[in-house]
Protein backbone atom coordinates (compact mmCIF):
# COMPACT_ATOMS: atom_id res chain seq x y z
CA UNK A 1 0.00 0.00 0.00
CA UNK A 2 1.39 3.72 -0.76
CA UNK A 3 2.27 5.98 2.26
CA UNK A 4 1.67 9.64 3.27
CA UNK A 5 4.74 10.28 5.56
CA UNK A 6 4.62 13.40 8.37
CA UNK A 7 7.56 14.06 10.30
CA UNK A 8 8.73 15.77 12.90
CA UNK A 9 5.61 17.60 13.37
CA UNK A 10 6.06 19.81 16.74
CA UNK A 11 3.54 20.06 19.07
CA UNK A 12 2.74 21.52 22.18
CA UNK A 13 0.43 19.89 24.76
CA UNK A 14 0.36 18.98 28.69
CA UNK A 15 0.84 15.14 28.45
CA UNK A 16 2.78 13.77 31.69
CA UNK A 17 2.52 11.67 34.72
CA UNK A 18 3.45 14.42 36.88
CA UNK A 19 1.33 17.87 37.61
CA UNK A 20 4.04 20.19 36.48
CA UNK A 21 4.20 18.27 32.98
CA UNK A 22 0.54 18.68 32.93
CA UNK A 23 0.14 22.46 33.58
CA UNK A 24 3.50 23.67 32.16
CA UNK A 25 3.18 21.45 29.04
CA UNK A 26 6.16 20.98 26.50
CA UNK A 27 7.27 20.48 23.43
CA UNK A 28 6.09 16.75 21.72
CA UNK A 29 7.18 15.59 17.55
CA UNK A 30 5.05 13.45 15.38
CA UNK A 31 5.66 10.87 13.55
CA UNK A 32 2.90 9.69 11.15
CA UNK A 33 3.18 7.19 8.10
CA UNK A 34 -0.76 7.18 6.51
CA UNK A 35 -1.39 3.76 4.43
CA UNK A 36 -3.50 4.41 1.12
CA UNK A 37 -3.84 4.16 -2.29
CA UNK A 38 -2.23 6.99 -3.71
CA UNK A 39 -2.67 5.63 -7.60
CA UNK A 40 -6.22 7.34 -8.00
CA UNK A 41 -4.86 10.55 -6.97
CA UNK A 42 -1.61 10.20 -8.79
CA UNK A 43 -3.16 9.41 -12.09
CA UNK A 44 -5.90 12.40 -12.00
CA UNK A 45 -3.72 14.63 -10.07
CA UNK A 46 -6.91 15.34 -8.04
CA UNK A 47 -6.70 16.06 -4.05
CA UNK A 48 -10.23 14.72 -3.33
CA UNK A 49 -8.64 11.11 -4.40
CA UNK A 50 -6.08 11.57 -1.76
CA UNK A 51 -5.61 12.56 2.02
CA UNK A 52 -5.07 16.19 2.58
CA UNK A 53 -1.34 16.01 4.60
CA UNK A 54 -1.69 19.56 5.75
CA UNK A 55 -4.84 18.71 7.28
CA UNK A 56 -4.19 15.69 8.92
CA UNK A 57 -0.80 17.75 10.36
CA UNK A 58 -3.40 20.27 12.01
CA UNK A 59 -6.05 17.57 13.29
CA UNK A 60 -3.44 15.97 14.88
CA UNK A 61 -2.13 19.36 16.59
CA UNK A 62 -5.98 19.65 17.93
CA UNK A 63 -6.37 16.51 18.89
CA UNK A 64 -2.85 16.00 20.83
CA UNK A 65 -2.87 19.95 22.10
CA UNK A 66 -6.55 20.09 22.93
CA UNK A 67 -6.91 17.16 25.94
CA UNK A 68 -4.73 16.51 28.63
CA UNK A 69 -3.48 12.51 28.77
CA UNK A 70 -1.10 11.13 31.74
CA UNK A 71 0.57 8.95 29.42
CA UNK A 72 1.79 9.15 25.96
CA UNK A 73 0.68 6.00 25.17
CA UNK A 74 -2.93 7.35 25.83
CA UNK A 75 -2.22 10.68 23.48
CA UNK A 76 -1.26 8.18 20.70
CA UNK A 77 -3.64 6.27 20.80
CA UNK A 78 -6.78 8.74 20.65
CA UNK A 79 -5.08 10.56 18.21
CA UNK A 80 -4.40 6.99 16.17
CA UNK A 81 -7.77 6.14 16.47
CA UNK A 82 -8.97 9.83 15.55
CA UNK A 83 -7.11 10.12 12.33
CA UNK A 84 -8.85 6.70 11.09
CA UNK A 85 -12.25 7.38 11.85
CA UNK A 86 -11.45 11.08 10.13
CA UNK A 87 -9.65 10.57 6.60
CA UNK A 88 -11.67 7.34 4.87
CA UNK A 89 -9.36 7.07 2.43
CA UNK A 90 -6.63 5.82 5.26
CA UNK A 91 -6.82 2.06 5.63
CA UNK A 92 -3.85 1.97 8.26
CA UNK A 93 -1.58 3.88 9.80
CA UNK A 94 1.98 4.06 11.99
CA UNK A 95 2.55 6.71 14.52
CA UNK A 96 4.87 8.00 17.43
CA UNK A 97 4.70 10.30 19.32
CA UNK A 98 8.03 11.77 20.64
CA UNK A 99 8.77 13.04 24.22
CA UNK A 100 11.88 15.19 24.00
CA UNK A 101 11.68 16.88 27.97
CA UNK A 102 10.41 13.22 29.37
CA UNK A 103 11.99 13.87 32.98
CA UNK A 104 14.61 11.19 33.53
CA UNK A 105 18.15 12.53 34.87
CA UNK A 106 20.05 12.03 32.32
CA UNK A 107 20.96 12.26 29.24
CA UNK A 108 18.91 11.29 26.34
CA UNK A 109 17.54 12.59 22.59
CA UNK A 110 14.00 11.39 23.41
CA UNK A 111 11.42 8.55 24.44
CA UNK A 112 8.47 7.68 22.40
CA UNK A 113 5.56 5.37 21.74
CA UNK A 114 5.28 4.21 18.36
CA UNK A 115 2.07 2.05 17.17
CA UNK A 116 0.60 0.59 14.15
CA UNK A 117 -3.43 0.63 13.52
CA UNK A 118 -5.39 -0.19 11.11
CA UNK A 119 -9.40 -0.82 9.94
CA UNK A 120 -10.00 -4.54 9.58
CA UNK A 121 -12.06 -6.73 7.32
CA UNK A 122 -14.80 -9.15 9.30
CA UNK A 123 -17.01 -11.64 8.44
CA UNK A 124 -19.92 -11.77 11.08
CA UNK A 125 -22.43 -14.68 10.79
CA UNK A 126 -26.08 -13.63 12.87
CA UNK A 127 -28.71 -15.81 13.53
CA UNK A 128 -32.08 -16.12 15.77
CA UNK A 129 -34.65 -18.56 16.61
CA UNK A 130 -36.60 -17.17 19.25
CA UNK A 131 -39.25 -14.30 19.69
CA UNK A 132 -39.41 -11.55 17.02
CA UNK A 133 -36.26 -12.94 14.96
CA UNK A 134 -36.28 -10.48 12.41
CA UNK A 135 -36.64 -7.86 15.04
CA UNK A 136 -33.75 -9.14 17.14
CA UNK A 137 -31.63 -9.72 14.06
CA UNK A 138 -32.60 -5.93 12.94
CA UNK A 139 -31.48 -4.40 16.09
CA UNK A 140 -28.22 -6.44 16.26
CA UNK A 141 -27.19 -5.11 12.46
CA UNK A 142 -28.12 -1.69 13.64
CA UNK A 143 -26.13 -1.36 17.35
CA UNK A 144 -23.22 -2.67 14.69
CA UNK A 145 -23.59 0.01 12.70
CA UNK A 146 -24.21 2.33 14.92
CA UNK A 147 -20.66 1.86 16.95
CA UNK A 148 -18.07 4.16 15.33
CA UNK A 149 -15.96 1.70 15.73
CA UNK A 150 -17.48 -0.52 12.72
CA UNK A 151 -17.72 0.17 9.20
CA UNK A 152 -21.02 -2.17 8.39
CA UNK A 153 -20.20 -2.83 4.30
CA UNK A 154 -23.06 -5.47 3.14
CA UNK A 155 -25.35 -7.72 5.13
CA UNK A 156 -26.13 -10.77 2.79
CA UNK A 157 -29.99 -12.12 2.64
CA UNK A 158 -31.80 -13.75 5.36
CA UNK A 159 -32.11 -17.72 5.04
CA UNK A 160 -34.48 -19.71 6.85
CA UNK A 161 -32.74 -23.14 8.44
CA UNK A 162 -33.38 -25.76 10.43
CA UNK A 163 -31.68 -26.14 14.00
CA UNK A 164 -27.41 -27.02 14.06
CA UNK A 165 -26.65 -29.57 16.37
CA UNK A 166 -29.20 -32.13 17.76
CA UNK A 167 -30.94 -29.95 20.13
CA UNK A 168 -34.66 -29.49 19.28
CA UNK A 169 -35.77 -25.76 18.79
CA UNK A 170 -37.44 -23.59 16.59
CA UNK A 171 -35.89 -22.97 13.01
CA UNK A 172 -33.65 -20.03 12.65
CA UNK A 173 -33.17 -16.44 10.17
CA UNK A 174 -29.58 -16.54 9.54
CA UNK A 175 -27.21 -14.47 7.33
CA UNK A 176 -23.97 -13.01 7.00
CA UNK A 177 -22.65 -9.39 7.59
CA UNK A 178 -19.24 -7.69 6.30
CA UNK A 179 -18.11 -4.64 7.86
CA UNK A 180 -14.58 -2.82 8.74
CA UNK A 181 -13.70 -2.71 12.76
CA UNK A 182 -11.05 -1.09 14.52
CA UNK A 183 -11.86 -3.24 17.30
CA UNK A 184 -8.97 -6.38 17.63
CA UNK A 185 -10.20 -9.57 17.16
CA UNK A 186 -11.25 -10.31 21.11
CA UNK A 187 -12.31 -6.74 21.62
CA UNK A 188 -14.70 -7.63 18.78
CA UNK A 189 -15.81 -11.07 20.10
CA UNK A 190 -16.77 -9.24 23.64
CA UNK A 191 -18.78 -6.36 22.04
CA UNK A 192 -20.58 -9.13 19.77
CA UNK A 193 -21.42 -11.14 23.36
CA UNK A 194 -22.33 -7.53 24.99
CA UNK A 195 -25.13 -7.36 22.17
CA UNK A 196 -26.14 -10.57 22.87
CA UNK A 197 -26.76 -9.96 26.17
CA UNK A 198 -28.77 -6.80 25.30
CA UNK A 199 -31.26 -9.21 23.44
CA UNK A 200 -31.60 -11.30 26.61
CA UNK A 201 -29.79 -14.24 25.12
CA UNK A 202 -28.83 -16.79 27.88
CA UNK A 203 -26.07 -19.64 27.20
CA UNK A 204 -27.80 -23.04 28.74
CA UNK A 205 -27.57 -24.99 25.87
CA UNK A 206 -24.83 -25.85 24.00
CA UNK A 207 -25.94 -25.04 20.17
CA UNK A 208 -29.43 -24.20 21.66
CA UNK A 209 -31.96 -21.26 21.65
CA UNK A 210 -31.49 -18.17 21.26
CA UNK A 211 -32.61 -14.62 20.51
CA UNK A 212 -29.22 -13.30 18.96
CA UNK A 213 -26.36 -14.97 17.82
CA UNK A 214 -23.47 -12.98 16.32
CA UNK A 215 -20.18 -15.06 15.64
CA UNK A 216 -16.90 -14.01 13.64
CA UNK A 217 -15.98 -15.88 10.54
CA UNK A 218 -13.04 -14.26 9.39
CA UNK A 219 -10.82 -11.45 10.70
CA UNK A 220 -8.47 -10.32 7.79
CA UNK A 221 -6.47 -13.38 7.10
CA UNK A 222 -6.06 -13.82 10.92
CA UNK A 223 -5.29 -18.01 12.12
CA UNK A 224 -6.06 -17.54 16.65
CA UNK A 225 -6.21 -20.31 18.65
CA UNK A 226 -7.02 -19.87 22.44
CA UNK A 227 -8.98 -20.56 24.66
CA UNK A 228 -11.75 -17.83 24.02
CA UNK A 229 -11.78 -17.49 19.98
CA UNK A 230 -10.49 -19.34 17.67
CA UNK A 231 -10.36 -17.92 13.98
CA UNK A 232 -11.30 -18.86 11.48
CA UNK A 233 -14.67 -20.28 12.86
CA UNK A 234 -13.64 -23.80 12.89
CA UNK A 235 -17.23 -25.35 11.75
CA UNK A 236 -18.35 -22.23 9.29
CA UNK A 237 -17.34 -25.17 6.49
CA UNK A 238 -19.92 -27.52 7.45
CA UNK A 239 -22.91 -24.84 7.81
CA UNK A 240 -24.93 -23.93 4.38
CA UNK A 241 -26.37 -21.45 6.46
CA UNK A 242 -22.60 -19.71 6.82
CA UNK A 243 -21.16 -20.99 3.16
CA UNK A 244 -24.53 -19.73 1.28
CA UNK A 245 -24.25 -16.14 2.64
CA UNK A 246 -20.65 -15.84 2.17
CA UNK A 247 -21.05 -17.29 -1.25
CA UNK A 248 -23.48 -14.23 -2.03
CA UNK A 249 -21.06 -11.61 -0.03
CA UNK A 250 -17.79 -13.07 -1.21
CA UNK A 251 -17.42 -16.09 -3.28
CA UNK A 252 -14.02 -15.08 -4.34
CA UNK A 253 -12.68 -15.08 -0.64
CA UNK A 254 -10.13 -17.82 0.32
CA UNK A 255 -10.42 -19.80 3.78
CA UNK A 256 -6.80 -18.85 5.19
CA UNK A 257 -6.60 -22.41 6.40
CA UNK A 258 -8.50 -24.55 3.93
CA UNK A 259 -7.09 -22.79 1.08
CA UNK A 260 -10.19 -22.35 -0.91
CA UNK A 261 -12.85 -19.94 -1.67
CA UNK A 262 -16.45 -19.73 -0.35
CA UNK A 263 -17.80 -21.04 -3.34
CA UNK A 264 -15.94 -23.83 -3.85
CA UNK A 265 -16.72 -24.77 0.11
CA UNK A 266 -20.24 -24.05 -0.76
CA UNK A 267 -19.90 -26.63 -3.26
CA UNK A 268 -17.95 -29.43 -1.77
CA UNK A 269 -20.59 -28.99 1.07
CA UNK A 270 -23.57 -29.55 -1.18
CA UNK A 271 -21.65 -32.45 -3.08
CA UNK A 272 -21.39 -34.16 0.79
CA UNK A 273 -25.04 -33.97 1.84
CA UNK A 274 -26.08 -35.10 -1.84
CA UNK A 275 -24.44 -38.39 -1.22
Amino acid sequence: MDEIRIENLEIFAHHGVFPEEREKGQRFYVNAVLYTDLRPAGVRDELELSTDYGDVSLFLKEQLSGRTYHLIEAAAEAAAEAVLLRYPLVRALDLELRKPEAPIPMRFDFVSVKLHRAWHQAYIAFGSNLGDRQTYIDNGIKALKADFHNRVEKVSGILETKPYGGVEQGNFLNGVLKMDTLYTPHELLARLQELEREAGRERKVHWGPRTLDLDILLYDRLVCEDKDLILPHPDMQNRDFVLKPMAELAPWLRHPVLQKNMEQLLKEYLQRISC
